[in-house]
């Protein structure tokens, strides 16, 4: 509460002003200008019409907006926000309008006393209602002006507004006279040695208030606010912003006095801090809850109901961070109710206090007890879907899974999940010789969440962070048919760690994660394939591999109250370098693999080695200050690498890059580009989708999103991108457009790199119910790696596969980042 009046001086308008232009003379025209006439005066009645005018009544003007100004003779600090916060302050909106163009009002008289019909129902779906100048209070608009200027440290300032008439519209023009904004000459914080001024003094070197800032009534309610919060961390859980008291006294030459008062008549219990005294938790509360009929067990100081049937009290305590004979602190209470519910196994926590009534006072502080009710979810669930399946290498079809779920498998909030996995997918193609693009896919796969991090022997409970960390134990096996190539089978085991310091940050490590791949019920074609490609018989190798990882995200899409958001997400995959280590120690025989290089093995399996670093970077900023817009730039960029190196001269194929696809690249069909400049040759189309892969990829995508109709966002896009080779193939030596080699190799090369980027852009449309977003994109490619011109100049004799000219459609599920 401020002491300090505004003052609201009265202004007068200025005298209306018509504009009219005089009308043009009619004059004689030629034949062939007569012919023009009646083309352009048709046009002029649709836009008349469109622009609404015609249906304003009688004596009416069109309120078609306003201007503000700020005048001083003095440097205006913050100009921009400053005219922002007067122009929200102007009342009524006008109506809805683009270049002049107001369709609303064309609906809105289309329904103008009807009560049904199609008119009728136009109008209510589509139409606005005329907004006059008689509804504009310019009085009332100034008065709010001038206690914003107040508000912002401008005293005395004076308002004018000037109303300017066109026809039959009408606008109107306010302009501020200020003065030098006031700004904070000295603070004075509280005095006294009872406990609450110490404690509210205590709190001045964190202030808002500096010297020499411009006096600003948000400024001093922040403050007020940030007090509070100070306040609740130290014990003061009855305590309010409203107890705070700013004196202001600005009789000073265009300075201020700043006094923090403490108000008098602060009851007594808001001026204590307060110890906490006896903690219930209830993990089986409900409305006709009966648990606390029951002998509770005591556990760490707390009192806990019912018993440890469906949770042990340390798991539940682990996650609780009020405690018994502890300072009372707001952050704490909030970080237990987060933790409690990200267990994942309540359907509503809540967290009371009451003060204690048999424990008297102590020492100026008092007590509170403090209850902890949790609603449990049921235990044990079985789920079943339906999916559409879309992968990143361009696979689309349909689907299922079901998925076991048991919330508390071990009686400590751990979760085990068991999925049965199933699919159908393919992958289409202009080229229909291709081998191996239709799939069939069947997995089982567990996993156990346990809600701590396990590191023995320390004990790690992350505790200032609002959420809880997990440990990850998973095993699968999955087995995947590509119809006339091969059957491929994987068995993965990993453990790993998941935590969040804050909302914008996850980081993941995964010290082990063991893969094995097995090859089998290969096709004579497919076995063909492999001779004639030498890596990709490398990469198919029946193998291990023996991983680990760390993935570090950053994503700032949480806060939507910012107009501009960041995503990051950088990851490194490490695997082999231990098993190579003690296989070359302790002189381990070498197997020769098809490419006649040598590799240790485990089990008698060769085992992957390499590393491999992603990074992605996104940005995303909405055009409209309004937070429910979907009106915003995107953009991307991918960088990956990963380096084959000792064990292996490749990566395992599923490890491998691909660019192109509805997620990728549009313009091309996945893994439809590169390595570099290469070309699948039209005699081996058959490897047409397991050529064009490589170790290295760069991507960048543009699109702008726009909110078109309810549900509906349209969509603009340019997308580049290419992948390269890190070690050279002979077996996929590039041509130039001619089909002649061109001395290339489709590894990357700083000084060649730029020029082999394929380009596409087009346009979308994207169905969006919140919950589901199907896609509909179709993109042209621009230019083409393979030949380093514009698409037009490519001809039609050469004996290489092109990408077609004639654009692509994608449907895809989802946004495609």
């Amino acid at each position: 509460m401020l002491q300090h009046q505004p003052f609201f001086p009265q202004t007068k308008d200025a005298a209306e002003t018509n504009r009219q232009a005089p009308p043009s003379p009619p004059g004689e025209r030629g034949r062939g200008r007569e012919a023009l006439r009646w083309p352009l005066l048709l046009s002029v009645a649709l836009l008349a019409s469109c622009s609404g005018l015609k249906y304003i009544p009688e004596g009416s003007k069109l309120y078609t907006g306003s201007t503000v100004k700020v005048k001083s003779t003095s440097p205006i600090p913050r100009e921009a926000e400053l005219t922002t916060e007067l122009e929200s302050v102007i009342t009524p909106k006008p109506n809805t309008s683009f270049l002049g163009i107001r369709p609303k009002l064309y609906f809105w008289h289309l329904g103008e006393g009807k009560t049904k019909g199609l008119g009728h129902w136009l109008a209510n779906k589509y139409g606005e209602k005329p907004v006059l100048l008689s509804q504009v209070d310019t009085q009332k608009v100034k008065g709010l002006m001038t206690n914003r200027l107040y508000n912002n440290g401008y005293f005395q300032p004076v308002v004018h507004s000037r109303v300017t008439v066109k026809g039959q519209a009408a606008s109107v023009d306010y302009t501020a006279m200020v003065n030098k904004p006031y700004t904070i000459k000295e603070i004075f914080f509280p005095e006294g040695d009872s406990l609450l001024p110490r404690a509210v003094r205590a709190t001045q070197p964190g202030s808002l208030l500096k010297v020499g800032d411009s006096y600003s009534l948000q400024t001093f309610t922040n403050e007020r606010l940030r007090i509070d919060g100070e306040l609740k961390n130290q014990g003061f859980y009855y305590f309010t912003p409203d107890y705070i008291l700013f004196q202001v006294d600005s009789t000073l030459n265009n300075q201020v006095n700043v006094y923090l008062k403490i108000k008098e008549k602060t009851p007594e219990q808001a001026a204590k801090p307060y110890v906490l005294n006896r903690i219930r938790l209830n993990t089986s509360y409900s409305l006709s809850d009966t648990t606390l009929s029951e002998r509770p067990m005591r556990y760490r100081g707390y009192i806990y109901y019912p018993d440890e049937k469906m949770f042990k009290a340390k798991a539940i305590t682990n996650a609780t961070f009020i405690y018994p004979d502890s300072l009372y602190r707001r952050r704490r209470q909030d970080q237990t109710l987060s933790r409690l519910m990200s267990l994942g196994t309540f359907k509503y926590v809540d967290v009371g206090f009451r003060p204690t009534r048999q424990k008297p006072d102590s020492a100026g502080y008092g007590f509170l007890n403090s209850y902890v009710r949790m609603t449990q979810l049921p235990k044990k669930s079985l789920r079943a879907e339906v999916l559409l399946v879309s992968k990143s290498n361009g696979f689309v079809g349909p689907g299922f899974r079901i998925q076991f779920r048991n919330r508390s498998a071990l009686r400590g909030a751990e979760q085990l999940l068991v999925n049965l996995t199933g699919s159908f997918e393919n992958q289409r193609r202009s080229n229909t010789n291709t081998i191996g693009l239709t799939s069939y896919e069947i997995g089982a796969d567990a996993q156990l969440l346990v809600p701590r991090l396990i590191t023995p022997p320390f004990d790690i409970r992350l505790v200032n962070s609002d959420f809880q960390p997990r440990t990850t134990f998973g095993a699968g096996i999955r087995s995947v048919t590509r119809v006339d190539a091969f059957t491929q089978q994987g068995f993965n085991l990993n453990y790993g760690y998941t935590w969040k310091t804050k909302l914008t940050n996850e980081q993941e490590l995964r010290p082990i994660d063991i893969q094995y791949l097995r090859l089998s019920n290969t096709t004579k074609e497919f076995d063909t394939l492999l001779v004639q490609r030498p890596f990709l018989a490398n990469s198919f190798r029946q193998q291990f591999v023996l991983a680990s990882s760390y993935r570090y995200t950053y994503n700032q899409q949480s806060l939507e109250q910012r107009r501009n958001q960041i995503y990051f997400s950088g990851g490194v995959e490490v695997a082999g370098n231990l098993a190579y280590l003690v296989s070359s120690l302790t002189g381990q025989q070498k197997i020769t693999n098809p490419d006649g290089s040598q590799s240790y093995t485990i089990l008698n399996q060769p085992f992957s080695q390499y590393t491999k670093v992603d990074l992605e970077l996104r940005n995303y900023f909405r055009t409209s200050a309004n937070p429910t817009s979907g009106n915003k730039f995107a953009t991307r960029l991918l960088v990956g690498v990963g380096l084959p190196y000792q064990n292996a001269r490749v990566l395992p194929y599923l490890r491998q890059y691909g660019i192109g696809g509805p997620n990728s690249v549009r313009a091309f069909a996945a893994r439809g580009l590169g390595p570099g400049t290469y070309r699948t040759p039209e005699s081996n189309e058959t490897s047409a989708f397991y050529d064009q892969v490589g170790d290295m990829r760069i991507e960048a995508n543009a699109e702008y999103r726009q909110d078109l109709f309810p549900y509906v966002k349209g969509a603009l896009f340019v997308d580049a991108g290419n992948i390269w080779l890190i070690n050279d193939d002979p077996s996929r030596r590039t041509v130039d457009e001619n089909g002649n080699p061109d001395g290339k190799n489709g590894q990357f090369a700083f000084n060649t790199f730029l020029k082999e980027l394929a380009v596409g852009a087009g346009a979308g449309l994207r169905i969006d119910v919140q919950f589901f977003v199907i896609r509909f994109d179709y993109a042209y490619p621009l230019r083409l790696p393979y030949s380093n011109t514009q698409i037009k100049g490519l001809t039609s004799e050469t004996t290489y596969n092109k990408t077609s000219d004639t654009g692509r459609f994608n449907i895809a599920i989802g946004y495609p980042f």
